[in-house]
């Protein structure tokens, strides 16, 4: 463990819970043994996202930015990061604190243990490799282009690894070093289905994010699909290409599926006795696969229809996933009830 005079010793939990979403209901059901490692994760992660996403602030200045953090987490250079000119550019209070702290944050990182540490820095490194190529992709669209897209499936599958899925593998490796009793399930086989939950997770916010970041200049559907159908990036800027488009759309809603089918199977794979991880895991399965089915039954190109699960829904599925915790047939079944199945 090193140690450093300056490192905070607590992770701010409250600046967590303004800046994490709905992520923070499944990081504070986590036990205390990991809780601080992956909050502390998740805010350098986050804290790297709002810097890729700080339009008024030039392209390359944000690559510098993130290149020279790359290089810090990875312990390349011990260059203190000062973002507050960054964090003057943010107009929720809450990312211009985390932004401010951002030195702080690296220190507590720092300070974990090394296998922690280890960990934090490698999947953070991941992380903001896909950040960094997201910027260099769509950043600046080529000259009369108003939307580029990714080029194939490949391409695809590579970035929701590199943004979520390495999330799954850090999240899973951290537990098998703190919690016990281990899974009757392998590690290798746990990591490869916590990649593959961090995956469809990712493939579902890009799923329902689909109009906006079309507004954005950016497409994450394959252009080779978009292309087989008769369709340019730039023809899903019209709601009337839903119908050429559905197919292709259909079979990544598939693919979302067929990841958080791995995500609940991942869920159940966990120990009983890991009944909070067990919580913390259902919770976005179980709203990934609610958002799905209102994917499937929802103008997907109307830039005026935000499709999302509701708080209401979501205090819904947190019931449930409670109250049925201790039965293990209906806790199962959970994915395949009514309340799942409807829009």
């Amino acid at each position: 463990m090193k140690t450093s005079a300056t490192a905070p010793t607590t992770v701010p939990y409250p600046l967590l819970k303004e800046v994490s979403r709905s992520f923070y209901l499944s990081l504070r059901w986590l036990p205390s043994a990991v809780r601080p490692q992956l909050s502390l994760a998740y805010l350098l992660a986050r804290a790297t996202d709002t810097v890729a996403d700080t339009e008024l602030v030039p392209l390359p200045q944000r690559l510098e930015t993130l290149r020279r953090w790359q290089k810090r987490i990875l312990g390349k250079t011990t260059e203190p990061l000062n973002w507050r000119e960054m964090a003057g550019h943010q107009g929720h209070a809450a990312e211009r604190e985390l932004l401010e702290k951002i030195e702080d944050l690296v220190l507590m990182m720092e300070a974990q243990a090394d296998e922690d540490c280890h960990l934090i820095r490698h999947v953070l490194g991941i992380i903001t490799s896909g950040q960094i190529l997201d910027l260099e992709r769509f950043g600046e669209p080529a000259s009369g282009e108003r939307v580029r897209a990714l080029t194939n499936r490949m391409e695809l599958e590579d970035y929701t690894y590199r943004v979520a899925g390495c999330v799954g593998e850090f999240w899973t490796r951290l537990c098998f070093v703190h919690l016990r009793p281990l899974p009757e399930t392998s590690l290798e086989k746990m990591v490869t289905m916590g990649v593959a939950f961090g995956k469809g997770l990712q493939l579902v916010n890009i799923l329902r994010d689909l109009p906006r970041d079309l507004r954005q200049g950016r497409c994450y559907l394959p252009a080779d699909e978009l292309q087989a159908r008769d369709l340019r990036p730039s023809d899903l800027l019209e709601p009337s290409a839903e119908g050429k488009l559905r197919p292709v759309y259909e079979s990544w809603l598939e693919q979302a599926r067929a990841w958080l089918e791995e995500g609940w199977r991942y869920t159940l794979a966990l120990p009983a006795g890991w009944r909070r991880v067990r919580l913390a895991c259902a919770l976005p399965v179980l709203i990934g696969i609610k958002t799905l089915v209102k994917l499937q039954h929802y103008a997907i190109l109307n830039p005026d229809l935000r499709i999302k699960v509701t708080r209401q829904e979501v205090r819904g599925i947190l019931w449930r996933v409670v109250l049925c915790h201790p039965w293990p047939n209906k806790w199962k079944q959970l994915p395949d009830s009514p309340f799942f199945l409807n829009p």
